[in-house]
């Protein structure tokens, strides 16, 4: 009952890590299918429309149920401590966003029991999703939007946390570089998540109640799907990978021992690409016909956002230069990350070319690209955001011989994996087939790319036993085991439920560092112990998802009762909430002074 109710951050950091882990879980299993049967020319295994649900599942599950909360674990538990918060602005939101979440990605899931799981591809174009698809379809339709309602909240949330609760002198331009990329990861989800709301809205008004937004014969227009799903799709790419970049940014300075070289270009790289993603969602669509105005503008766009992305590149081995380095798993998972993402990076620039996506359009080249960037980018900088805020969030230390382990085993098979799909698809082989021509080149890198992908699950299982190991030891994880820079590590491993005794006086970039080269063992308080006022549990946002997650299926299978009895559920919790005065409870000074006490010893 603790976790259906709580609306404390760190667990629902928690709540997301291990959706997210079951999801990415489901995602890789789908990815490990789809490769058996690429392994061979002609396999008969998963053929036809269990392969395009297996594509379709994969893609979805991956970018909105995988790789979205994974991020969200990582800025519920750092982001508060980062700034000297007690919580996040909206608590309550902030476990609402959770559980719709979880409840959507749940709907979408049970597809696969309830008559076939959809099988339109990830991004759903039409006509094949609004006409040519099963009901599949109407689940990928209203499982991604409550989904995306979660998500969106959680976007607001953190936006308003970060402008409104940083501690006294924490200035915009003293932020830890994690939580500049979550402010402007929340500021594309902001915007961006709208686009994908307002399609699966006209999609679902296509499928469900007749009507013809996306049919070209009764007057529709299907480019306009293209065109809403990319306006969110591109700034979605950077939503995942800007997090990764924060996490990259706090690892390297802490295990080089050096300041981050370069931070306020960093910032403002950071800002100018969340700007420019926004500005490049056509060069996913060189091939429809735009015309070669569009597509050279949109081709220069993509290519201006090499420019910001470089200067994160160099300021990071800057950062590595003259330092002293330590080799923890953290910081192989980072210095790992930035080969791979070049790689990923100079395809992009490729792809960018309008003449020649025409032929790299719509094969394993794109993959290959797509793969680098999330997986060699943003998956990268999750493994190593994980391993260092681990004991933060656990009071644990990671197993870091099992670490090592886990590094060389994924990262290894990621590139076994990847690489050799962009010669497949320069020698032409397409995606989201199931089957390919033996006697033409493509049998021995297809069976290396499977072996690649096995490999990434052996990494993948790896770190799930790293995980169950260290659980079984006692809570022994100090305060800073690291000698890190930031806020966070200036309190217990796991942080007590208040975070903060006092809320700390921030007077430099790096604020611990800065309190240790001064030679103070600990923060300056700005403010004198007093009771911490804490925001009250709640099983509302559960009941309320629980309410949705009843619609949806009363809207899939045409079923009026379910679509009432969810609606009652959502709005009498939405009046529960508006008219019961909730002041929340407070936690006494000498409970703080106790938890300290022995917090210290």
């Amino acid at each position: 009952m603790d976790w259906l109710t709580t609306v404390d951050h760190k667990k629902i950091g928690i709540l997301y890590l291990v959706a997210g882990g079951f999801f990415f879980l489901l995602g890789g299993l789908e990815a490990i299918l789809i490769r058996i049967q690429l392994m061979y020319p002609d396999s008969k295994i998963f053929i036809g429309a269990t392969f395009n649900e297996l594509t379709t599942m994969h893609g979805t599950t991956m970018i909105f149920l995988a790789a979205m909360p994974v991020i969200f674990a990582l800025m519920n538990a750092v982001v508060p401590l980062q700034i000297g918060a007690r919580d996040v602005a909206f608590p309550f939101l902030n476990s609402l966003g959770f559980w719709l979440f979880f409840m959507g990605g749940l709907l979408l899931n049970t597809s696969w029991f309830l008559g076939g799981a959809p099988d339109a591809g990830w991004t759903a174009y039409a006509p094949l999703s609004s006409a040519f698809s099963g009901r599949g379809v109407d689940f990928y339709v209203l499982g991604l939007q409550i989904a995306g309602i979660g998500t969106w909240l959680g976007g607001i949330n953190f936006l308003v946390t970060i402008i409104n609760m940083r501690a006294p002198g924490l200035s915009f331009m003293r932020l830890p570089m994690f939580t500049w990329t979550a402010f402007i990861t929340s500021t594309l989800v902001l915007f961006a998540f709208p686009a994908i709301t307002v399609s699966l809205v006209l999609l679902m008004f296509d499928r469900l109640f007749g009507a013809n937004f996306f049919d070209a014969a009764a007057g529709g227009n299907e480019v306009i799907w293209e065109h809403l799903f990319w306006i969110f799709g591109h700034p979605e790419v950077y939503i995942l990978i800007l997090p990764a970049f924060g996490v990259i940014s706090e690892v390297m300075p802490t295990f080089s021992k050096k300041r981050l070289f370069g931070y306020s270009a960093m910032v403002f790289s950071t800002v100018l690409i969340g700007f420019l993603g926004f500005m490049v969602w056509a060069h996913h669509m060189f091939t429809v016909g735009l015309g070669p105005v569009a597509n050279a503008i949109f081709g220069v766009a993509t290519m201006l956002i090499a420019i910001p992305t470089g200067i994160k590149i160099f300021n990071w081995l800057f950062t590595l230069w003259g330092g002293h380095i330590r080799f923890t798993t953290a910081m192989l998972y980072a210095v790992g990350f930035i080969p791979t993402f070049v790689i990923g990076g100079m395809t992009g620039v490729m792809l960018a070319i309008p003449t020649a996506d025409y032929q790299y359009h719509d094969t394993y080249f794109v993959i290959a690209h797509f793969h680098y960037v999330i997986v060699g980018g943003m998956v990268l900088g999750l493994f190593s955001g994980l391993y260092y805020w681990w004991p933060k969030m656990f009071g644990r230390m990671l197993n870091e011989t099992l670490g090592k382990w886990n590094f060389w085993t994924f990262f290894i098979g990621f590139h076994l994996t990847f690489f050799p799909q962009h010669f497949l698809g320069l020698l032409g082989m397409p995606r989201r087939v199931f089957t390919y021509q033996a006697g033409v080149g493509l049998e021995s890198m297809n069976f290396i790319s499977t072996i690649g992908a096995f490999l990434m699950g052996v990494g993948f299982i790896i770190f799930i036993w790293n995980v169950i190991v260290t659980n079984s030891k006692k809570k022994d994880a100090p305060a800073d085991p690291w000698d890190a820079r930031t806020l966070e590590w200036t309190i217990a491993s796991p942080a007590p439920e208040y975070n903060f005794a006092q809320t700390p006086l921030v007077r430099g970039l790096d604020a611990l560092w800065t309190e240790k080269m001064a030679g103070n063992k600990k923060m300056t308080p700005a403010e004198p112990l007093g009771e911490i006022h804490m925001p009250s549990a709640s099983i509302l946002p559960f009941l309320m998802s629980v309410g949705l997650f009843i619609a949806g299926y009363g809207f899939i299978y045409h079923m009026y009762v379910l679509i009432g009895v969810g609606a009652v559920i959502v709005v009498s919790c939405m009046f529960t909430r508006s008219f019961k005065d909730d002041p929340g409870w407070h936690v006494p000074i000498d409970e703080v002074e106790r938890t300290e006490k022995e917090a210290r010893a």
